[in-house]
């Protein structure tokens, strides 16, 4: 049970990492985010998707270094399977790729995951990435590409999504390691991998980001609307474990109410369907939150005042679990 008593102030929050996920141009045209963020009791900024541009210009060294200032951590997440498998590959070593149901070596989506090649040549460029994105939590996010397929081919295709995609993790983390022999790293629980691996188990430092697209968002995900992402949650916390779990959740995410379209629109927030996630999130023992609040930038700002990001972090950090 999960009590909310704000005169418990003294007590640390419940949710350890309290995290907003926004994208450069957010950052750039909205330079308050940082500030508002940890005004808020956030303690976490998301970046997603980085870009080497963004973050070795002057502007992007001078948001960095305020969110060192002021005590926020940096993360960084992207779909990164484009740059760590790079498309022009493909013309020449089509076997890197992956092979779609009628046997075709396909350039776009994800790799094969038994070309031994393909997973090197990742985890290669992955320690590449890593030396320009610096999360200063040590947490690691490269994703595969956003609701894409993965490998058909008569080796993989007895394999899932989320089976294929912790293969690829593994030797991601192999190589993120070598530079920091703390790393972690997400399996991204979404779309085609939100159902559970089943043959491949996660080695240690790889832990569960959850992320219900798929959801009713207009409804807590305790409603029987949600039963199948809720048992989705259940299913993958069986396999990962619950230590360093993450939610990734859409409760501030114009972009997704926008239908990822500019002009924006009104961001419909609804507290207390954030209020009834968050205790469902905690009742399992989840204490890293993040939302998404893509294209509430600049424009945003200037047409509808700032995103609810002030009530977003008060109930991440009023919600307490009982102790008696």
């Amino acid at each position: 049970m999960i009590s909310k008593s704000a005169t418990e102030s003294a007590e640390q929050p419940f949710f350890t990492s309290r995290s907003i996920t926004v994208s450069p141009q957010d950052l750039l045209t909205w330079r308050e985010w940082p500030e508002r963020a940890a005004q808020a009791g956030l303690n976490t900024l998301c970046i997603a998707p980085p870009s080497v541009e963004f973050v070795r210009s002057d502007d992007g060294q001078a948001i960095l270094e305020q969110c060192k200032t002021i005590g926020l951590e940096v993360e960084y997440n992207m779909h990164a399977m484009g740059i760590l498998l790079p498309r022009e590959l493909f013309d020449k070593e089509p076997d890197l790729f992956r092979m779609d149901t009628d046997g075709i070596r396909q350039r776009d989506g994800n790799l094969c995951v038994h070309s031994e090649k393909a997973l090197e040549i990742v985890s290669q460029n992955v320690v590449e990435l890593a030396k320009v994105f610096r999360p200063t939590t040590g947490r690691h996010y490269y994703w595969g590409d956003d609701g894409a397929l993965w490998c058909k081919c008569p080796k993989c295709a007895a394999l899932s999504d989320s089976d294929q995609s912790l293969i690829m993790e593994t030797r991601l983390l192999k190589g993120l390691r070598m530079i920091d022999p703390k790393a972690q790293l997400a399996h991204l629980a979404y779309q085609g991998t939100l159902t559970p691996p089943k043959q491949i188990k996660p080695t240690e430092g790889i832990f569960v980001e959850f992320a219900p697209f798929l959801r009713r968002h207009d409804l807590p995900l305790n409603d029987p609307a949600n039963v199948e992402q809720r048992a989705a949650l259940d299913d993958n916390l069986a396999v990962f474990g619950v230590r360093n779990a993450k939610v990734l959740d859409y409760w501030l995410d114009v972009s997704l109410f926008s239908d990822w379209k500019k002009p924006a629109v009104k961001l419909p927030f609804r507290r207390e369907v954030l209020s009834a996630d968050l205790e469902t999130y905690a009742s399992r023992g989840i204490r890293h939150i993040s939302s998404y609040a893509v294209f509430a930038d600049g424009d945003y700002v200037a047409r509808f005042g700032p995103p609810p990001i002030d009530e977003y972090g008060s109930q991440l950090n009023t919600l307490r679990p009982l102790t008696q």
